[in-house]
């Protein structure tokens, strides 16, 4: 547990330097000499879905004349840089765990939403289902009377996320008797990697779950009630674009709007880019193939950027 937390303090901090950097004036790709009309600039987080999301965005752009780029920064930073026009849009907005963040810069029109890519998500915090059954629990309220089994701890992600927050927010105001506990922050991959251990250990352990996501199926997850509602919750991820791209950049915008995808296809993605370690490139090229009247419809009326049939770009004649 001690290597643990130095692990996860030194990726903590990592994370916040990463995203102090990245909020510079050039962290989001400054005019380089191309074509500034035809620069798309994505946001992310280190979710794999969302990875492999923008890698198949980036890759059908790519095939429609634009030059995207990625830009790896915490959800504060993401939301910063919409609404300051240094990025262009953002395909992992969960709503509405993520309304702290982004409610108040929608609602000013700083930030658009502009489609719902994935709908039926759970994020919140949870514990392997085996564990759940044996203790009794369905609820945080009946975290605290097993304090001792869970040492008081529950695992977080990266630094600055609305869900980790969310934990910070119920421990200050000791809502349901959690005011004594810590939330441990790392890195997705290093709250997984401590899940996985413990759960071998047959210790018990509570951590901020999500679904779509592989743990859901290995784990079992039981996502906790939230009886006092201390909890933000979500429904759904939205496709979120800065201010003025839909007047700027109509053709880009309409495609943009009609990704969708489910939660099948979703959770097939994070397991090849998760457990499986395969590159997201290979497996959003891999998809795309085999899925070509997916893409169609997501490029309806869609065209390159010097004017031609965007299904015949990408897809084929």
């Amino acid at each position: 547990m001690k290597k643990y937390r130095l692990i996860a303090g030194a990726l903590a901090l990592t994370a916040v330097l990463a995203g102090c950097g990245d909020s510079s004036d050039t962290a989001f790709g400054e005019n380089d000499g191309g074509d500034a009309t035809s620069e798309v600039k994505l946001v992310q987080q280190p979710w794999e879905d969302l990875i492999v999301e923008n890698q198949l965005v980036s890759d059908i752009l790519t095939k429609l004349g634009y030059q995207p780029s990625v830009q790896e920064v915490a959800v504060p930073l993401g939301a910063q840089a919409l609404s300051t026009g240094k990025a262009d849009a953002y395909l992992g907005n969960w709503w509405p765990s993520q309304e702290a963040v982004y409610g108040k810069l929608i609602d000013s029109g700083s930030v658009e939403v502009t489609g719902t890519l994935l709908t039926g998500t759970q994020y919140a915090p949870g514990v392997p289902g085996d564990q759940a059954s044996k203790l009794g629990i369905t609820s945080l309220a009946d975290l605290d009377k097993h304090a001792g089994e869970f040492k008081g701890e529950i695992l977080g992600i990266e630094p600055g996320t609305p869900g980790n927050q969310a934990i910070l927010d119920a421990i200050k105001k000791d809502a349901y008797g959690l005011g004594d506990w810590k939330l441990v922050q790392s890195s997705t991959e290093a709250m997984l990697a401590e899940v996985t251990r413990r759960v071998a250990k047959n210790q018990p352990v509570v951590f901020l779950a999500w679904k779509p996501h592989w743990m859901v199926v290995k784990w079992a997850v039981t996502f906790l009630d939230d009886p006092e509602k201390v909890w933000p919750g979500a429904g759904e991820i939205r496709v979120l674009t800065r201010k003025g791209l839909k007047s700027d950049d109509p053709n880009l915008a309409k495609f943009l709007s009609q990704i969708t995808v489910d939660a099948e296809t979703a959770s097939q993605w994070i397991n090849a880019f998760g457990p499986e370690k395969k590159p997201a490139k290979d497996i959003a090229s891999a998809w795309l193939g085999s899925n070509k009247d997916v893409v169609t419809k997501w490029l309806d009326g869609v065209k390159t950027v010097d004017g031609k049939d965007g299904v015949a770009a990408v897809v084929g004649g």
